[in-house]
């Protein structure tokens, strides 16, 4: 069993540099900024293949969740108001060039529980403000990125509360490399294949040039708009730097861009989204000409205001993307705490900014000329879902007419390669 969860292990690392990153040879990546100690032995895996690939250099920013958690017993108010230059200015340094970058997530989705929910804002405002310019260039795709996940104990212990604790982590990486399909014969091609249907998914949707959704299921009636020039994209994107990478292991989705002021009516998620170290259910929002008018849920509710009220754009939606309901993740039956998995369980939208690779030509567009092209900007990019088993999905054309997306939360039609 040892010998078999190495070897996935090292498929998984394999995997990511090749087609997460696809990194480049005199690349650098930098892996950051909350590298789970958890995550070690992944880390060391993917260094090697990165350096069997060619990297000029692999840097790693740590982080012990345990830290933290001293800094809420015993460190003063204002230190979560703090954010070292360095630290931002170390990724900044990485994207400016052009180089690699990778996020692990494995982090405790508790890790906020019981803390002063004043302390969790302030941290959140200040890590997003100082990050902000790095995040920039994620969200114009100027470099290789991706997003995977390793799976901590605190994690697994959520995800698996049934299991003796001795099997928690075991049975999450099991089921991780089963989604990721590390588990088949040869996780590169088998991800060449699954790219290649999302793709033509992806392209159907672009021929039939849309002007808006509308999404129908219980707690929902909502329409949204897309701008002209809105392009769907799915699991491969490519950089300003010319490199075609997959910036989530997992994905399910096909994504676009809304337009931030034509979005109207009412949404309900369908599942409960964990941020922050909390669990916000039920959220229920009202839009009126693409802006939140009305916010509730029945848990979670002042963090879901916080993040409405992050800026103006926070309050507008960034993202809408179609997952079928029988996608790989739905299937598990079960939520991950982790938005990179929940998202791939159901359709979802997001607040907050737009990935300017979303709209044609956004790349060469100042954040003014996207704004009055339809896109969105925000400190914020926050997904929750809202698809299931009950959803229908309506396409809107120019001239009125209309046609079936989305049938009980699966596709209505096949798209052809």
């Amino acid at each position: 069993m040892h010998t078999d969860f190495q070897a996935n292990l090292q498929k998984y690392a394999d995997l990511t540099v090749k087609v997460g990153l696809n990194l480049q040879p005199g690349q650098r990546l930098f892996l950051g900024y909350n590298t789970p100690l958890e995550a070690a032995p992944l880390v060391r895996a993917i260094t090697a293949s990165a350096y069997q690939a060619g990297a000029l250099l692999v840097e790693v920013l740590w982080r012990d969740e345990e830290l933290l958690r001293l800094q809420f017993k015993h460190g003063p108010r204002e230190s979560f108001a703090e954010f070292p230059r360095w630290r931002a200015a170390a990724g900044l340094e990485f994207a400016e060039r052009g180089d690699a970058r990778l996020q692990i997530g494995g982090e405790d989705p508790d890790l906020f529980q019981g803390q002063d929910p004043e302390l969790v804002s302030t941290l959140q405002r200040t890590t997003l403000a100082a990050l902000r310019p790095v995040s920039e260039y994620i969200m114009r795709s100027a470099q290789n990125w991706c997003v995977v996940a390793v799976p901590g104990q605190a994690w697994a212990a959520k995800v698996f509360p049934h299991l003796p604790p001795a099997e928690q982590v075991a049975r999450l990486w099991d089921v991780i490399f089963d989604i990721c399909r590390v588990n088949t014969p040869d996780p590169v091609a088998a991800w060449q294949t699954h790219i290649a249907h999302l793709q033509a998914r992806s392209q159907y949707l672009n021929d039939q040039r849309y002007t808006a959704l509308k999404f129908q299921g219980p707690g929902t009636d909502l329409t949204v708009g897309l701008p002209d020039g809105h392009l769907w994209n799915s699991a491969q994107a490519v950089a300003t730097n010319g490199i075609t990478f997959t910036p989530n292991i997992p994905t399910e989705e096909v994504f676009s861009l809304p337009h931030r002021a034509r979005v109207d009516g009412v949404v309900t998620a369908t599942m409960p989204l964990s941020y922050a170290g909390a669990l916000i259910e039920d959220i229920r929002l009202v839009f009126k000409e693409g802006q939140v008018v009305e916010a509730s849920a029945s848990s979670g509710e002042a963090i879901l205001r916080e993040v409405i009220a992050a800026d103006e754009g926070a309050a507008r939606l960034g993202e809408v993307a179609l997952v079928p309901h029988s996608s790989p993740i739905a299937r598990q039956g079960r939520l991950f705490y982790r938005t990179l998995f929940d998202e791939n369980a159901a359709s979802h939208i997001a607040l907050g900014g737009a990935y300017k690779l979303s709209l044609s030509g956004g790349h060469a567009l100042s954040d003014e000329d996207f704004v009055a092209a339809g896109g969105n900007r925000s400190v914020v990019h926050l997904d929750f879902m809202i698809g299931s088993s009950q959803m229908d999905v309506e396409g809107v054309r120019a001239d009125g007419g209309s046609q079936a997306v989305m049938r009980a939360g699966e596709w209505a039609s096949k798209a052809r390669k």
